[in-house]
């Protein structure tokens, strides 16, 4: 079954990027509308468009599903619910290309939320507790921005539609700035941004194979494929300059996090968290072009990262700590040598796909007005790049050797290094291909000796100080456990899981009770649909005693007539 899936899924990855090409030079714009439902002057419309953006993202959506689908054939095998775990990826992969080619807030819906569903089902896969926690920790945080997408759409009606496409060049902030803020909202809570993180390393509770395709091209890229979307309605915003601030705090508090981490998936998610904020970062400075070029150039190296995580873990007895790694260069040499690629990519090696976005990224940054605090983030976040780069390295390729002495680390399966050869010439060639596709014509950077250095020297300090400090093995020594509260706060991102798991939940239950006891069960109940319900049933049995000629309410009435007189005469 997976070999026809990623067969389909490799088809419709050919067309859509021949089809992408030739939009993006021919400027064309397709789009396909039904309509569902017609009310007073608004219609409920599914919608399709097809423009280079839609299809260039969905043609490499569906190249990475389908390489994860030809590596899961190996990863799962043995799995007693191996054709379950097929379908729910499929099912992903379908909400995925239903929000990406969606340029209405209804249709959007459809896919935004079919994300948010499977995503659940496939971070539950494992059927444990630690599971269960970390799948309604994924599925609150992203019910979020699932409510503010509803809320959106209550804010479109007074426009008489829902396709955003007409009407995002006409929305100033003293209209709309509570629409705007809702959109930053959905996308913040579903790319993960502070203080929504703590679910990303939380869904690493899924299999290996739907991290990789999680966190490359479907899940967490969402929010950031509709922002880019929106990015219109974005400018010389107040809600742009918040969605700045949170990123770049995101990408220094990931990077910061990913140092103190020692569980290779999480650190690769952190690796992602990062970039996530780089991307909105970038987007929030008003360039929708150099975010989406780093969101597909990211694609390509963080799935064969990922997949070679999951080599790495399936070889050396199912451990994910890095600690228990160690030498695999010499074992094996065929998945290191795609998992160093995907770490100078990440990292921004000259000439992988890493480089061609985040240079210019950096670049372009540090041209615009951007403030100081958001400046050095920029580059302490690189710095920090390199450096659990580095340290990823050190531990788990290049170190001593910390295996179990029965352990036999080998490539042994040909179905995942197989896979994995797509992906390792995407990360290889893809940011130039990419660069060359999307920007013809050069960008014109005018910078000081200094600041055009900056990079180069911040990359090299960091990740020196990720590899000798760890050669030096000062993480275990006495200088952690001497400042265990600022490891504790800088590993845990800040405190954010606890704050949203066990602390907040206790807060949040209270207030809900309380506001249930007084509000729905109390005051509103009174002044609300029952208390309404109640009045319009006596005056309804007053109006019926009327109507029944009564001679009893005839002199009832009469006598309260009488003293009503009465007491005006007096």
């Amino acid at each position: 079954m997976h070999l026809t899936s990623m067969l389909f899924l490799m088809i419709g990855c050919l067309m859509s990027g021949g089809c992408a090409v030739l939009k993006l030079y021919n400027s064309m714009i397709e789009v396909i509308e039904w309509e569902i439902l017609s009310l007073n002057s608004c219609t409920i419309i599914f919608t399709l468009i097809f423009d280079w953006i839609s299809l260039l993202f969905l043609c490499f959506v569906l190249l990475i599903s389908s390489s994860v689908l030809y590596y899961s054939g190996s990863y799962m095998m043995g799995d007693k619910n191996f054709n379950r775990f097929m379908y729910l990826v499929l099912m992903f992969v379908f909400s995925m290309a239903a929000m990406v080619l969606s340029p209405n807030m209804i249709s959007i819906l459809l896919g935004w939320d079919g994300l948010g569903l499977v995503s659940y089902a496939l971070v539950i896969y494992y059927q444990n507790e630690k599971s269960a926690n970390a799948g309604m920790l994924t599925v609150l945080s992203n019910r979020v921005g699932d409510v503010a997408i509803l809320l959106s759409i209550g804010l479109m009606v007074k426009l008489g539609g829902w396709n955003f496409l007409y009407y995002s060049y006409n929305m100033s902030d003293g209209e709309w700035l509570m629409f705007k803020i809702l959109i930053v909202l959905a996308a913040m809570t579903k790319s993960a941004q502070i203080p929504f993180s703590a679910w990303l390393p939380a869904a690493m509770a899924a299999p290996t194979p739907v991290s990789a395709l999680v966190h490359s091209s479907t899940l967490v890229t969402a929010g950031v494929y509709l922002m880019i979307r929106f990015s219109p309605i974005l400018d010389f915003s107040y809600a742009q300059s918040g969605l700045l601030i949170i990123s770049c705090l995101t990408m220094f508090m990931a990077g910061l996090g990913a140092n103190f981490e020692y569980d290779l998936k999480k650190i690769i998610a952190l690796s992602t968290l990062s970039q996530l904020g780089v991307m909105l970062s970038i987007l929030a400075l008003g360039f929708a072009n150099l975010a989406f070029f780093h969101l597909l150039s990211h694609a390509l190296f963080k799935a064969l990262l990922f997949m070679c995580a999951g080599v790495f873990i399936h070889s050396v007895g199912d451990y994910q700590d890095i600690r228990y790694m160690g030498c695999l260069v010499k074992f094996m040499p065929c998945s290191v040598i795609y998992m160093s690629i995907c770490n100078f990519a990440l990292c921004g090696f000259p000439f992988l796909a890493g480089f061609y976005s985040k240079d210019i990224i950096l670049e372009v940054a540090f041209m615009s007005w951007v403030n100081l605090i958001c400046m050095c983030m920029y580059v302490l976040a690189v710095g920090l790049t390199v450096s659990y780069t580095m340290r990823l390295i050190f531990y788990s390729m290049s170190g001593e050797f910390n295996l179990n002495m029965l352990m036999n680390a080998k490539d042994t399966s040909n179905l995942m290094v197989n896979s994995m050869l797509m992906l390792g010439l995407g990360a290889v060639v893809g940011g130039a291909g990419l660069s060359w596709l999307l920007f013809p014509e050069p960008y014109m950077i005018c910078m000081s000796i200094t600041m055009k250095s900056l990079t180069m020297m911040v990359s090299v300090i960091g990740g020196s100080i990720g590899y000798f400090c760890n050669l030096l093995n000062t993480n275990n020594s006495l200088i952690s456990l001497g400042n265990y509260f600022w490891v504790v706060f800088m590993g845990s991102m800040w405190f954010m899981p606890f704050l949203s798991s066990v602390k907040n939940s206790d807060v949040i239950m209270k207030v809900g009770i309380l506001m249930e006891k007084a509000g729905e069960k109390g005051w509103l109940e009174s002044f609300g649909p029952q208390g309404l319900y109640w009045k319009l049933t006596q005056l309804f049995m007053g109006l019926n005693e009327i109507q029944m000629n009564s001679v009893k309410v005839f002199m009832k009435m009469f006598v309260l007539g009488m003293v009503i007189m009465l007491f005006l005469y007096i």
